[in-house]
């Protein structure tokens, strides 16, 4: 990897550090990303990341250019790392480098995105791809990077990128765009300031209560509905589906043992029976779309 100039000195120290940490045999980090799973194990953890940070410092050298700090871009990297080594699943025939290159990927370009502008440039696949390429096309056209592109040339892009043509021109007014001040005045000689017409998107008050009142009422009726599964569909259905960051299958199947299909039989065994004791309990199938959220 380059060097250069473009990291600090600590930046080359735990580049040093990467490039001395020892490679783990395909067996080893199955076993170090299991232990963190189901034993949440941080020095397997702290192992398992270490042995592929070289991975987070090479997607910080792709995306140093957008002017934010490496050594940030290298930890949005190690937070890929760890998000793999929560979701990998040892029974897939990959090694854990392999499977963990997109989550590093993801959570760098993520970063980027979320700190090149103060005004968000967009998250969907399509604004996320014309953003790390609308440069870099520009510039194989011929297109002076701070000059407007001319229909013909957005158009050609919308068909290179398989986007819609109003992305490509929404992208490129936001890379163009100069940042604002929300405390600026709306005119020269006005008092009144940018912040002062935006408009609130958080939910009145009112509302804020009967969407309390709705997800207290649905927890109970689910919590209710649950006393109809056995013992190990329940602990299925809160681990699966009642969880912010649900369990996969495989880590269940290990702590179960069972298969990962037989733990997927159950689990839709057990959302049927929640399914159909909501309905009991309310009278109405509509309610059957509580067990599925």
């Amino acid at each position: 990897m380059a060097r250069g100039n473009w990291a600090t000195t600590e930046d080359r120290r735990l580049i040093r550090f990467a490039m001395k940490a020892p490679m783990l045999e395909r067996e080893e980090e199955g076993d170090l990303a299991l232990a963190w799973q189901q034993e949440r194990d941080e020095y397997a953890l702290k192992k398992l990341t270490e042995a592929h940070l070289r991975l987070a410092i090479a997607a910080a050298s792709k995306y140093r250019h957008y002017g934010l700090p490496v050594s940030d871009l290298i930890q949005e990297g190690t937070v890929g790392l760890m998000e793999a080594a929560y979701r990998f699943e040892t029974s897939r025939d990959v090694r854990f480098s392999t499977y963990a290159s997109w989550w590093v990927r993801a959570a760098v370009q993520d970063y980027v995105l979320r700190n090149w502008s103060i005004v968000r440039t967009g998250t969907t696949s399509a604004h996320k791809a014309l953003f790390f390429n609308l440069k870099r096309l520009k510039a194989r056209m011929g297109v002076d990077p701070d000059r407007p592109l001319s229909f013909i040339a957005r158009t050609q892009i919308a068909e290179e990128m398989g986007v819609r043509l109003v992305d490509v021109e929404a992208m490129e007014g936001r890379m163009t765009a100069n940042d604002r001040s929300l405390n600026a005045p709306v005119a020269d000689e006005s008092a009144q300031e940018w912040q002062d017409l935006l408009v609130s998107e958080s939910p009145a008050p009112e509302q804020e209560i009967m969407e309390t009142h709705d997800s207290s009422k649905k927890a109970a009726l689910i919590e209710k509905a649950m006393e109809n599964l056995t013992e190990r569909e329940t602990f299925i259905i809160r681990e699966r589906q009642l969880k912010e960051e649900g369990v996969t299958l495989a880590v269940l199947g290990g702590q179960l043992g069972i298969s990962k299909e037989r733990v997927r039989q159950l689990e839709a065994q057990a959302l049927g029976k929640l399914k159909q004791a909501l309905i009991n309990q309310v009278g109405d199938p509509v309610m059957a779309g509580l067990a599925e959220g």
